[in-house]
């Protein structure tokens, strides 16, 4: 499997950013603007009620509005509300048709045909004869794939299909692993069955683009998309919002028959800092939130995560599983350690000492005190429990038991006469949590130094192999567990590959391309699980949490649901 890059993150999600700046023209000086857009705009549906345009705020930055580069959220939710793929996940994660109003698969999983639906235009733009949005055809889902795997475009998105179509000798995909049979009639060929691939391509890489848009503005197609979807692109004044306008023409309908979207325009802000954005939406003018940091999360809720009664009533808050595992990694290659890294990873080696370190930390206490309990403890294995195969009755992983932690550290030969000494690599916004896995460590014996590195050298160590013991996250891209189980099969090592621990082992590289080709869920769930029993046993990663998303939205928002992706879906959202 061709690994993603693209998710992996060290800096934890929940960090809160110190404000800097008072209340400030980007939370309200574009609304002028954007009520002269709405005013402009010619379409009969345009208004300037309030009611009709959705506004959130997106604090990271945003960085292209392409799908070949929908790399991290903030891209991922922008270009959602622009574009359409062939199919599209659910609210509970299953694939089913978007473009394509069908599918079949071959008896032997290798190959994949869409008929698409003939109703579906490109949004009206200047690229087109007469300005007017063509038809979406089998064509365009071949172009928009073969440049995802095209060098010169340089998407970060090519790995959803490197290594799993047809390939040539070389290793390059063949000239026929997408095939236009005709305008409706689409096929995909892979080189060996692979049971997420349709969960694959419900990401936003694959959406469809029109070549006559990134033929013309080339790499400025970031700021100048043309789409499918719900929303037609407006106006993007780079630091400050992005507006975007109703597609007229959208394919989709609800179930009365009524054309979606039912909103006229989306905003979006551009607040970075986090307590101006939270004093932002408690004025009423943001729409939504997604996740809370620190500061507002103690503000607004309990250490057992319920709301407190100031805001009861004032929004609502809802929380759901996310695919997000928080973890503390383990290097089981010793060759590019130097110094105290190397130190620690020779004391890694020993099987108990990581199992001690596992049991040492007291996971509900964690989450209780730093982040209300969002979250679940990681006392399972490495899939989140967000996940259909998840089960902590059938992979049991560590709890906290200090004096088991003591017994194997025994075991293992450490004690008052000869200390424990480890140093834990990690980066400035996760020093806090830290520090305390530092404390539960002492409490058995364990001395840690804890060494703060920028974000980019942290990545750098971890994925060269420099870093012995180090704070990682895993964000799934596609709701399946082979995208976490593949960080332990050993062909990923990184840095080509998500393997940032070299766990190699060769019974779980017989499960996991058995998993692969399984394709009845029950047997694959259970070969999922056999592989999670044996990372739990041999103990390569600590999993501290499960993480879950959470959501405050105003109480006139309609439709707007989350799911474990945390994904932002505007075509069904009302407000009254």
């Amino acid at each position: 499997m061709a690994a993603n890059p693209g998710w992996d993150t060290f800096a934890n999600i929940h960090c809160f950013a110190v404000p800097m700046s008072p209340f400030s023209r980007r939370a309200v000086g574009f609304a002028p603007l954007l009520l002269g857009l709405l005013a402009a705009c010619s379409e009969p549906a345009a208004t300037t009620d309030t009611r009709r345009v959705f506004r959130y705020n997106q604090p990271e930055s945003l960085t292209s509005l392409d799908p070949a580069f929908a790399r991290n959220q903030a891209n991922t939710w922008a270009v959602t509300q622009l574009y359409n793929g062939l199919v599209e996940l659910d609210d509970s994660l299953k694939p089913g048709p978007a473009l394509a109003q069908r599918y079949e698969i071959s008896p032997d999983g290798r190959r994949y045909t869409f008929t698409l639906r003939p109703d579906v235009r490109f949004h009206d733009d200047a690229v087109f004869a007469g300005g007017q949005g063509r038809r979406v055809t089998a064509q365009d889902f071949v172009y928009s794939f073969r440049r995802l795997l095209d060098r010169a475009t340089a998407s970060p998105g090519g790995w959803i299909f490197r290594g799993k179509v047809l390939e040539k000798a070389s290793g390059e995909p063949s000239d026929t692993c997408f095939v236009a049979v005709n305008d409706s009639t689409l096929r995909i060929h892979l080189k060996e069955p692979f049971i997420p691939f349709l969960g694959i391509l419900t990401m936003p890489y694959a959406y469809v683009v029109p070549q006559e848009a990134v033929q013309k503005w080339g790499k400025d197609f970031r700021a100048h998309p043309v789409g499918t979807g719900p929303f037609r692109f407006k106006e993007w004044d780079e630091g400050n919002a992005i507006i975007y306008h109703r597609n007229p023409t959208y394919w989709k309908k609800d179930a009365e028959g009524k054309q979606l979207p039912y909103l006229d325009a989306v905003q979006i802000s551009f607040i970075q800092d986090r307590k101006t954005e939270f004093l932002t939406f408690m004025q009423g003018k943001l729409d939504f939130l997604s996740g809370i940091r620190s500061g507002s999360r103690d503000l607004i809720m309990y250490p057992d995560g319920a709301v407190r009664e100031d805001f009861k009533g004032k929004f609502r808050l809802q929380k759901v599983p996310y695919l997000n595992t928080e973890y503390l990694g383990m290097q089981q290659d010793l060759t590019n350690l130097r110094g105290d890294n190397l130190t620690t990873g020779r004391a890694l080696q020993d099987k108990r000492v990581r199992q001690a370190l596992n049991y040492a930390l007291n996971k509900p206490e964690f989450l209780a005190y730093f982040l209300n309990n969002v979250g679940k403890p990681g006392n399972s294995g490495f899939m989140p429990a967000s996940l259909p195969s998840f089960s902590a009755e059938k992979v049991p992983g560590y709890d906290y038991q200090p004096e088991k932690a003591r017994q194997l550290l025994r075991a293992a030969g450490y004690g008052p006469g000869k200390p424990l000494r480890l140093r834990l690599n990690t980066v400035a916004e996760s020093k806090e949590f830290c520090e305390y896995y530092q404390k539960k460590w002492a409490d058995v014996g364990v001395q840690v130094e804890i060494d703060v590195n920028q974000g980019a050298a942290h990545g750098e160590m971890v994925d060269n192999g420099r870093a012995a013991f180090f704070t990682r996250s895993w964000l799934g891209d596609y709701p399946d567990a082979e995208n976490y189980l593949a960080l332990f099969y050993s062909p990923n090592f990184a840095p080509a590959g998500p393997n940032k621990t070299h766990f190699k082992s060769a019974r779980y590289d017989q499960l996991y391309q058995q998993a692969k080709l399984e394709q009845d869920a029950a047997r694959r769930y259970a070969l999922y699980q056999e592989m999670d029993r044996l990372v739990v046993a041999e103990c390569p990663v600590i999993a501290v949490y499960y993480d879950e998303v959470v959501r405050l939205t105003q109480n006139n928002v309609l439709g707007l649901t989350p799911n474990p992706m945390n994904q932002l879906v505007l075509e069904r959202v009302r407000k009254e």
